[in-house]
């Protein structure tokens, strides 16, 4: 029988200024458990405290601001931990470019509290030096912009944790969707409201979802929307985005915009994504007054041509 695959220990450390906690922000978003500047002493007790160790990968950031940071002694400490598979993480970063990013944070370097940062970047880079030489893994942030850096850590080190998609409907007569990321408006379509048989129910009713079917530019906007979500969706993670929300409006909020959001979950599903769906508006009662309103500001109010 094959053996349970160990959890991934990756110690993130390097030079003060390279982007250690970003790392480290970035990780916990892709499912690791993550502390930072944790003591050298406590590290055993931290990666086996409670069951997590076993499932979740764990890392740790430290460096010469951890209490008993030793930089030739860590390699040694980091593979003596059980149950795990250990890694050393080094970030490094140009001299220069350091020097910019403590004057830009207007932070004083650890190792030069009264001296300029330039004299404890090199101080550190020597001291740093056997643990650079251990390490599995070297990334330079001098030119990595913030998305460039998670890409690379995605690609390195991501999990089977899918970022979050979520599809809303919602009425604009009850206020925008303010949560959404991307929002698109179907009220250009034929309203079943106005369709007496059809007032009471919703989108989720298949009547509702083959009344708003039969609008002639239905199939066409479908798959326009469907087209851009699956060439920007995976952009959108690209970029090192965990919650996508994309929002359906119509007038109240639970005929068309319901149709929807229900209609572009099921061909996103058929896509390879996985959206959960949200109808923010669905239990409240129908609002003459909001939809008559509505339909004689855009001139698509209760006319017969919206009752075919």
């Amino acid at each position: 029988m094959t053996e349970p695959r160990k959890p991934r220990l990756l110690l993130v450390t390097g030079m003060s200024g390279a982007g250690k906690s970003s790392v480290l922000d970035s990780l916990e978003d892709m499912g690791w458990d993550t502390v930072d500047n944790l003591p050298a002493d406590l590290l055993d007790s931290f990666v086996h405290s409670g069951d997590q160790c076993r499932t979740v990968p764990v890392a740790v950031g430290m460096d010469v601001r951890s209490r008993g940071f030793d930089p030739a002694a860590l390699p040694a400490l980091i593979g003596s931990i059980r149950e795990v598979t250990p890694e050393i993480l080094f970030l490094d970063c140009s001299g220069n470019e350091l020097m910019r990013r403590f004057d830009k944070t207007r932070r004083l370097h650890p190792l030069a509290p009264d001296r300029p940062a330039e004299d404890g970047i090199d101080r550190e880079r020597d001291l740093l030096e056997p643990l650079r030489e251990a390490a599995d893994s070297v990334i330079d942030t001098t030119e990595l912009s913030p998305v460039e850096l998670r890409e690379e850590l995605r690609r390195r080190f991501g999990t089977d944790r899918e970022p979050v998609l979520t599809l809303v409907s919602f009425g604009f007569g009850h206020g925008i969707s303010r949560t959404a990321d991307l929002v698109f408006d179907m009220r250009f379509l034929a309203n079943p409201y106005w369709v007496g048989e059809l007032r009471d129910l919703t989108g989720n009713d298949q009547p509702v979802r083959d009344f708003v079917g039969r609008d002639p530019a239905w199939d066409d906007t479908m798959n326009r929307v469907e087209s851009l979500l699956t060439e920007w969706i995976p952009r959108y993670w690209a970029a090192g985005k965990n919650y996508l929300t994309i929002a359906f409006g119509c007038t109240g909020g639970r005929h068309r915009s319901v149709a929807a959001a229900l209609e572009m979950a099921e061909r996103l599903r058929a896509a390879g994504f996985s959206p959960n769906v949200r109808h923010r508006d669905l239990a409240l009662a129908p609002n003459d007054g909001i939809e008559d309103n509505a339909g004689r500001a855009s001139g698509t109010g209760s006319g017969s041509e919206l009752k075919q």
